[in-house]
């Protein structure tokens, strides 16, 4: 249905959808996030849900628990933010138990692109004489999804970077110092982005320099995985990343082949109590570093489907020149430094024209701090 055929009752009760479906947020991942409102043949609300957790009940069944009088469905409109599912998992096919309900109307944001429902949901409703429309509010729907709908089309996590530097440029001091160049407000933002995406990713120097965590501490949310791309394996297994109690959530992506034969022998954490509970992934070497792209196909088959990259220069670098940012998020901090490490160098671009042209920018005040956000 065209956009312009919506009437305004329809997108009121997409928009609560909307906003239910972020209650899910760190949550539900690598599915999406999905919130229903039902709403009887008077135009009044009668229920509503969201996908809560992983492997629980989709949105359209906890919204179907909630109606009370199930006899106020003889009519209803379901508003959904994603087309039903048409599969059997974890859970029973939505599409099919609103298939057997008296419904009158579906109206979804979005089509499902996993292969397994693309339609196919539609298709039952519409089968069971139900009317579908699909479209509303379909760009805020997926800018919302934007994490599970690139995993599901690539089998790699939708990558966002993160960095702070002043305003002349610079991501740590002539020190080496780079704690703290934004102020609190932003610190604390980072904090809830980490809770919302499956993992944080960092390079073996900021590991080695800041000996981070790499928790969610400044606010509640999930604890994320933690990514640490050592490419040598010699990182020293002291630091934090390896000995706190979020441990076992560690996942160091490594090319040394024959320290990672050395290492990976189940034996060895028998006899060592004090060994590595994490996780290490071996991937392929690229240009004597390990290959950032193998890496992330093999984070996608654990499920990773979001990745907050908060890299020093030389991550930063490896990632943007192998593609596999989808979005920054850049910190500008009213300090000046004159001197110290730069935040983007060594992209090998030499002429304006082969500069990387970002999009859809927006620009937000947090604090005393710039947040510059765009996609690649």
């Amino acid at each position: 249905m065209p956009s312009n055929s919506f009437t305004k009752d329809d997108t009121k009760w997409m928009k609560k959808a909307l906003k239910l479906a972020a209650l899910g947020r760190g949550h539900v991942s690598p599915n999406p996030l999905v919130g229903c409102v039902i709403v009887d043949a008077n135009g009044k609300r009668i229920g509503q849900g969201y996908h809560e957790r992983f492997g629980k009940a989709h949105a359209e069944v906890n919204a179907l628990s909630s109606v009370k009088d199930k006899a106020m469905l003889k009519g209803a409109t379901v508003y959904v933010t994603l087309e039903p599912c048409a599969h059997v998992g974890k859970t029973p096919s939505c599409a099919a138990a609103l298939a057997k309900l008296p419904l009158k109307r579906v109206v979804a944001a979005l089509k499902d692109p996993n292969p397994k429902v693309d339609g196919e949901g539609f298709s039952i409703l519409r089968e069971a004489g139900i009317e579908v429309d699909s479209g509303l509010l379909h760009d805020e729907a997926a800018r919302q999804n934007e994490s599970f709908l690139h995993y599901t089309k690539t089998g790699r996590p939708f990558v966002v970077m993160k960095m702070a530097q002043t305003l002349d440029g610079y991501i740590a001091a002539a020190d080496g110092s780079s704690q703290w160049i934004t102020g609190k407000a932003a610190r604390s933002l980072v904090h809830e982005w980490r809770a919302g995406y499956d993992a944080v990713m960092v390079g073996r120097n900021t590991v080695l320099n800041d000996n981070p965590r790499l928790t969610v501490r400044h606010v509640e949310g999930r604890q994320p995985r933690r990514i640490v791309v050592d490419g040598p394996l010699s990182l020293p297994r002291n630091l934090n990343v390896f000995t706190d109690q979020y441990e076992e959530r560690t996942i160091v992506i490594t090319h040394n082949e024959q320290k990672y034969r050395s290492t990976a022998d189940p034996m060895l954490n028998i006899l060592d109590p004090d060994g590595f509970r994490g996780q290490t992934l071996l991937v392929n070497k690229y240009e004597e570093h390990s290959d950032l792209e193998h890496a992330m196909l093999e984070l996608g088959k654990l499920g990773v489907a979001s990745v907050l990259a908060e890299p020093g220069s030389d991550l930063a670098r490896a990632l943007i020149r192998r593609n596999l940012v989808d979005k920054l998020e850049l910190f500008i901090a009213p300090k000046l430094l004159g001197a110290g490490t730069r935040s983007f160098v060594g992209l090998g671009i030499e002429t304006l024209q082969e500069a990387l042209q970002l999009k859809n920018i927006s620009t937000t005040k947090v604090g005393d701090d710039l947040l510059f956000s765009a996609y690649f």
